[in-house]
């Protein structure tokens, strides 16, 4: 069946357009213009560039810019953006003008076919939907709100509950003590638990830093307009617009002191970014140490036994691997090399606009929802499900000559140095060695070398 087709036109002339399609002429011309990736931006950043024109409209109808019945129609349509529907209408590449202006006119094409539609009357896309606004400071305003509101609505919560789940975890196993490892090499006794409290603090640190760089994603570009001037702005417009998207969303948006840093630049996502790297780097530490442990379960470490999710071979029968670990890496990876894009794009403010916007906020709602995602997983399929293989434990613990290092204070580095060869090539537990070539008693050695006690620090 021919495809059917109407006629649009914009200040360049005359095209086709789907005859279904919300959008108009500017959105097909970059349809046509950028079939690069296939990749259209995320739903919540069309999302949040919905809830701007809500915002726009209802400031400008208390500016005395626009009617009311105009401005009811547009917020309508917006809101039904916002609930999720028409998401086919928004297929522009992430790989288009680096302005993001073919996503604002997208934008601003489909809630003005669809308040025309509801209203009866002609609502425009530029002169009534973009009122006030400038393809320049909605694209860098969406940025900032839709990051904002993935970190609060998705991103805290998961990291939140990884950590409980660690810390929780960490309770349950802190009588476990187990060797500990440097160069993956046998060192000192730990407790499992501190080993877990370890991971913790990481996570806590990683919620610390998102909440520390918040405060700049919260100022906005919204009312600089082409160039930062606020060019056809009303002047209470910034301040009225934050004030609605606040009450609105419950976060503290505001308008940036200097609206050219916004435009021009957007160092507070890449600083974002950067708190998110950090944040990748330590799933891929928790990542890998479970993957370590769990390693065998006859020639690995053998230390704890992950949850058992799916068949880990098409060949080899009865194997299981640790695929949520997998997956959490896998993410780390993804989100440190999304954050060397942002990092990038973010030095391609030149004079008064960053015009690498849309890959920007691709990368960085892809960075949060992975992380939040992936800790969700990690947490509730590996972490909170593990089991500690105890026998395992207590064996290598019995044979390690490195709890000779006890000893120190009493006999000497070079004396236990001795000690500590000798046991490892006889292979038998430093105590019967010590006790042989040393004059301490053996009750003494028991209590010197008790591995639990070993955990707590101190000398002797």
């Amino acid at each position: 069946m021919t495809e059917q087709y109407r006629i649009e036109k914009d200040s360049m002339g005359e095209l086709k357009v789907p005859a279904d399609a919300l959008y108009a002429a500017q959105t097909q011309r970059a349809i046509d213009n950028f079939p690069v990736s296939g990749l259209p931006l995320p739903p919540a950043f069309i999302k949040t560039v919905a809830l701007i024109k809500q915002c726009a409209a209802k400031a400008n109808v208390a500016l005395g810019e626009m009617d009311t019945a105009t401005a009811d129609a547009i917020m309508s349509a917006a809101q039904s953006i916002r609930d999720g529907e028409h998401q086919h209408q928004f297929p522009i590449d992430v790989f288009q003008t680096g302005s993001g202006t073919s996503t604002n006119m997208n934008v601003n094409e489909v809630i003005a076919t669809l308040a025309s539609r509801s209203s009866g009357a002609t609502v425009s896309a530029n002169d009534h939907v973009n009122m006030g606004q400038s393809s320049n400071d909605v694209i860098p305003t969406a940025i900032h709100v839709s990051a904002a509101l993935e970190c609060d609505n998705a991103l805290l919560p998961a990291l939140k509950h990884l950590a409980e789940t660690i810390e929780a975890k960490a309770q349950s196993v802190d009588t476990v003590t187990k060797t500990g490892r440097t160069h993956l090499m046998d060192a000192m006794p730990i407790r499992l638990s501190q080993e877990l409290g370890g991971w913790s603090l990481q996570i806590r640190n990683g919620i610390d830093r998102i909440q520390a760089t918040l405060p700049r994603v919260y100022k906005l570009a919204q009312g600089g307009s082409a160039v930062g001037t606020g060019i056809n702005v009303h002047p209470d417009f910034a301040g009225q617009f934050a004030k609605l998207l606040s009450e609105e969303t419950k976060l503290p948006f505001q308008p940036n002191s200097s609206f050219f840093e916004s435009l021009s630049a957007q160092d507070a996502i890449v600083e974002l970014s950067s708190q998110l790297k950090v944040i990748a780097v330590s799933l891929m530490k928790i990542a890998n140490d479970l993957r370590w442990m769990n390693s065998g379960p006859l020639a690995g470490l053998g230390e704890i036994e992950l949850p058992a999710l799916q068949p880990g071979s098409s060949i080899m029968p009865g194997k299981v691997n640790p695929v949520i670990p997998e997956a959490a890496a896998m993410v780390a990876a993804q989100v440190i090399g999304n954050d060397a894009t942002i990092t990038i794009a973010g030095q391609s403010g030149n004079f008064q606009l960053n015009v690498m916007l849309p890959v920007i906020a691709y990368n960085i709602l892809q960075s949060i929802e992975l992380i939040a995602n992936v800790s969700l997983l990690l947490a509730d399929k590996a972490i909170a499900g593990f089991t500690v293989r105890e026998d395992n434990l207590k064996v290598a613990l019995a044979k390690n000559p490195i709890l000779v290092t006890a000893l120190n204070p009493i006999i000497g580095y070079a004396k236990a140095a001795e000690i500590a060869k000798a046991a490892y090539k006889q292979g038998r537990p430093i105590i019967d060695v010590a006790a042989e070539m040393t004059e301490i008693s053996r009750t003494e050695l028991e209590k010197l070398l008790e591995p639990a006690h070993l955990t707590e620090g101190g000398i002797g």
